[in-house]
């Protein structure tokens, strides 16, 4: 048990009303989770306002509230604390209950649009190979050095954060590295964490469903950087014209990697092959079996934050060689007709282009380019028409498909992404909006030696339609459907 006021301690706390040298058994922001002697925290969300089910907690057993305003009834005998901004409160409040785990290892934290995943990730297996205990919080998985628990989001609540922080420290873990979402840095879910170090990727168009405008969702992920205390560092892309932004005002040191620019940490890619590639990182050649320039930039930043976290120079290269491509992040298998089909998670327009112009580099154009393409329901709707365009602009025939229409109408889906079919390509393009089907026709049209490019879901095992989902691994159902086919 811990006291009330040892867990609002840094909170901005307007006004109270009862005691505050109570004992909390436990922090909650969900009504439904709260039990005898805990703590609600009443968070103003997108869907729902907390504050609506103060009575549903302290009927639950809640003996403390923590609120921006209080409720009409007040009850005998419940703590009241008003504060200025919930979100903000919740995030010192876990971080306080579960004792700043932070502050006990190594935090770095990956934001940018594209490339969080896979730098988290890889950082993660590099550490682990040079024999260090390491955590992971990412979209896909996190991890509490060997021990795996499923991911719900890409940045979780406060909460969940600090639960797993706690858990990795108690384990023994020296390091984590960490996938920073607009989302997650908007909601203050990473208040009151203490950063070794802050990673940009790059800033393309994603999320103008959430943020209302391009600039808002850039300064979002500025004040991740903003926040950054002097003992850490930012280390960011200067070849995107965002990285400069990054490191306006932020007072922890400043570093740089570039593939174009004259930067801290510099690569060129020597050889580009469907096996890997050749790079040249700060005058050293390494050969890694990642593929395209995106994974160049990714690498330079796991090289740079590695050798900035201490590890040995000559070591990272030794360690960048041996590591292998995260799951659903150009992951292919080649059939026994030579068939190449590549899972990507590519939900933007920018990482699809990537993606394409890296199939498009390394083959010979004498196969065809198969892309599949859909875009996800109750999201960014701007996006589609691009995505569109971009896909029949850099394939030599598209399959526009459903990817996870959640609550809309996957027709209305395909129909808007349709309109940003230029003239000339409509010969490329067919729409099928059976996901499972427009992979079979892909892999019907699919000759010796043709590429197929399933965009959009990576390593997603599931279709969410209508709030219900569906198993559904586009690697796993590509592989049977050639195997079928006899491909």
């Amino acid at each position: 048990m811990i006291v009330l006021k040892e867990i609002v301690y840094k909170v901005s706390i307007e006004a109270v009303k009862g005691a505050t040298d109570i004992a909390i058994n436990a922090i909650d922001f969900d009504s439904r989770k709260i039990g005898s002697n805990d703590l609600f925290i009443a968070i103003r969300g997108t869907q729902s306002n907390g504050h609506d089910f103060i009575d549903k907690a302290i009927h639950q057993g809640a003996i403390a509230i923590v609120c921006d305003t209080f409720p009409a009834k007040i009850v005998e005998g419940i703590t009241y604390i008003q504060v200025i901004d919930t979100n903000k409160a919740l995030a010192f409040i876990a971080a306080n209950f579960y004792g700043n785990p932070s502050h006990s290892l190594k935090l770095v934290g990956i934001t940018g649009t594209n490339g969080k995943t896979t730098i988290a990730s890889l950082l993660y297996q590099l550490f682990q190979k040079a024999g260090y205990q390491v955590g992971l919080l990412s979209t896909v998985k996190i991890m509490v050095d060997t021990i795996e628990y499923k991911a719900t989001h890409t940045t979780p609540d406060s909460i969940t954060i600090n639960k797993y922080l706690r858990e990795m420290v108690d384990s023994g873990v020296t390091h984590c590295f960490m996938e920073v979402s607009s989302h997650g840095i908007h909601q203050q879910r990473t208040e009151a964490l203490q950063f070794e170090g802050g990673v940009f990727t790059n800033l393309s168009h994603d999320h103008l469903d959430y943020h209302p405008t391009f600039a808002e969702y850039r300064d979002v992920k500025k004040s991740f950087f903003d926040h950054l205390p002097k003992s850490a560092f930012s280390l960011v892309n200067i070849d995107d014209k965002n990285g400069i932004v990054m490191m306006q005002n932020t007072v922890s040191r400043k570093l740089t990697y570039a593939l174009k620019s004259y930067a801290n940490y510099k690569a060129q890619i020597l050889e580009s092959q469907m096996s890997g590639l050749l790079m040249k990182i700060n005058d050293n050649e390494v050969w890694v079996r990642l593929i395209g320039t995106f994974n160049a930039y990714n690498l330079l930043a796991i090289y740079g934050t590695a050798v900035e976290l201490g590890l040995d120079s000559f070591e990272v290269l030794r360690l960048l060689s041996e590591l292998e491509s995260v799951s659903g992040r150009f992951q292919y298998i080649v059939s026994n007709e030579k068939i190449t089909a590549i899972v990507d998670y590519a939900h933007t327009p920018d990482a699809l282009e990537n993606v394409l112009k890296t199939i498009n580099d390394i083959r010979t154009k004498n196969e065809q380019l198969i892309t599949i393409v859909g875009c996800g329901g109750d999201r960014d709707k701007t996006k589609r028409p691009i995505m569109a365009n971009i896909a029949t602009t850099l394939s030599d025939k598209v399959i526009i498909t459903s990817d996870n229409p959640r609550t809309e109408d996957p027709e209305v889906i395909i129909a808007e992404m349709e309109k940003g079919v230029e003239p000339q390509n409509f010969k490329k393009a067919v729409s099928i909006t059976d996901r499972k089907q427009a992979i079979k026709t892909a892999c019907q049209l699919a000759q010796p030696n043709d590429i197929i490019l399933i965009a959009g879901k990576g390593h997603e095992t599931y279709q969410e339609i209508n709030g219900v989902r569906y198993d559904f691994d586009d690697m796993q159902i590509v592989k049977e459907l050639l195997m079928q086919l006899g491909k």
